[in-house]
C-alpha cells in the first residue's frame, strides 16, 4: 500500500518536472503540441489493437476456447489508454508499451508464467488454470495437479431426526 502511494505521489511530480524542462528546450506551446499528439496517435492505436484483441477473442470463442490472454490484453490496453491520456511523457512511453502489441503479448505472458496472474483457458473441452503456479498442458490423466473433474446434485436426506419430529 506504501508503494503505491509513492507511484501516486512521485510520478506525476517527476512528470512536471520532465514537462517543464521539455518546454525549456522547445517551447511551452510545442510541449503541449507534443502531449497532445501522442494522446490522438494513442487513440488511434488503441482503436486497432482493440479491434484486433476483440476479434481474437471471438476466434478462440469460436473454438470453444476461453480468451483468458484475450482478456488480460484488453486489461493492459485500457491502462495503456489511460496512462496515453494522462499528461506526461513517462506515462506516454507506458502506455506505448502496453499499445504496441508484440510488447503487450510479452507482459502478459510473462505475468501468467510468473504466476502472478491465474487465467482459465478451456482446452479439448475441459478446463485448467495456467499460471499461479500451475503448468498448463502438462498434465496428464493420472497425475494429480489440482484439478478435479465432476458433477455432483443435492440430494434430501432420507429418514432424518428432523422428519421423525414432524411425523410425531
Amino acid at each position: 500500500m506504501r508503494s503505491l502511494f509513492l507511484i501516486f505521489l512521485v510520478v506525476p511530480i517527476v512528470e512536471m518536472l520532465l514537462l517543464f524542462e521539455v518546454s525549456d528546450h522547445i517551447g511551452g506551446l510545442n510541449t503541449v503540441g507534443l502531449v497532445v499528439l501522442t494522446a490522438v496517435i494513442g487513440i488511434q492505436v488503441l482503436k486497432q489493437q482493440g479491434f484486433s484483441t476483440i476479434t481474437r477473442a471471438q476466434q478462440r470463442l469460436a473454438r470453444g476456447e476461453l480468451p483468458g490472454q484475450e482478456i488480460l490484453e484488453g486489461l493492459f490496453l485500457a491502462v495503456g489508454g489511460a496512462f496515453l491520456l494522462t499528461p506526461g511523457f513517462i506515462t506516454d512511453t507506458a502506455g506505448f508499451i502496453f499499445l504496441i502489441g508484440p510488447s503487450r503479448r510479452l507482459l502478459v505472458k510473462w505475468l501468467i508464467r510468473s504466476g502472478k496472474i491465474a487465467v482459465f483457458t478451456s482446452q479439448g473441452g475441459g478446463g485448467m488454470f495456467t499460471g499461479a503456479g500451475s503448468s498448463a498442458g502438462t498434465g496428464s490423466a493420472g497425475q494429480d495437479d489440482g484439478v478435479y473433474e465432476g458433477e455432483f446434485r443435492e440430494e434430501k436426506p432420507k429418514n432424518s431426526c428432523l422428519d421423525n419430529d414432524k411425523n410425531s
